[in-house]
């Protein structure tokens, strides 16, 4: 099985390349340089391993969240390459690739990506019999908001926990054994969880492929700028 992954949902860009069980990867935090590396990576990655593109069973990429240009470039490039070879593509979480980031012998994730504006986006995850499994829904919403249930230890990554000074982290101490702010997701993390969808015949046709926004409005407007900085200024 060959399948090709891109992951430039944050600051981080990553490809990366499964061959029959072997994994290659590139991996730079390169903010605003996605578009420029990702198609020259993928290339170099193939002509490493000796695969053509023709060759290629599927492309796997991460649909979001996280930052909108970064969603929608990945996106874009993974349907251009799979309608130009009839391949599908498999849609991969962000926050799920991202909980892979976790030491190995953590069972109970909870992930989070800085959304900015105040937010954050999170997502709870347990491995039940070896699979990770999302707990409740991804949501994007304020660090005071993200809830974990009583009586279970969990392990935090993403940036989520460093935004608003770590907030997040500081208010959910109590029930975290540990936190890797720094972490972000890998294109190697998305090819574990996409190698084993792909078999499970979880694959789409490029076209199906929407990006997980959360969000429904990119930005704040002037005026809800003007409002939030004038409601900290009282």
């Amino acid at each position: 099985m060959k399948l090709l992954a891109f992951e430039t949902a944050t600051e981080a860009c990553s490809v990366a390349l499964y061959v029959d069980g072997q994994v290659l990867e590139r991996f730079e935090i390169a903010p605003r340089r996605h578009a420029e590396l990702s198609l020259p990576w993928a290339e170099a990655l193939l002509a490493e391993a000796g695969v053509a593109r023709s060759q290629l069973d599927a492309i796997t990429l991460s649909r979001g969240p996280g930052a909108f240009t970064g969603v929608r470039l990945a996106i874009a490039i993974a349907q251009g390459i799979a309608l130009a070879l009839d391949r599908p593509l498999v849609p991969i979480s962000t926050l799920q690739t991202l909980a892979l980031r976790a030491p190995a012998d953590a069972d109970h994730v909870l992930a989070s990506i800085d959304a900015r504006m105040g937010e954050v986006y999170v997502a709870r995850q347990v491995r039940v019999d070896g699979r990770w499994q999302v707990q409740g829904e991804e949501v994007v919403c304020a660090p005071d908001a993200v809830v974990l249930p009583d009586g279970t230890r969990w392990f935090g990554v993403g940036t989520g926990f460093g935004a608003a000074d770590g907030h997040l982290a500081t208010r959910l101490a109590g029930q975290l054994d540990g936190v890797d702010a720094q972490a972000l997701p890998h294109a190697s993390d998305l090819l574990t969880l996409a190698v084993p969808a792909f078999e499970r015949g979880e694959a789409v046709a490029p076209e199906r492929v929407e990006p997980a926004y959360l969000r429904d409005n990119v930005a704040l407007t002037l005026i809800e700028q003007q409002a939030a900085r004038a409601a900290k200024q009282g």
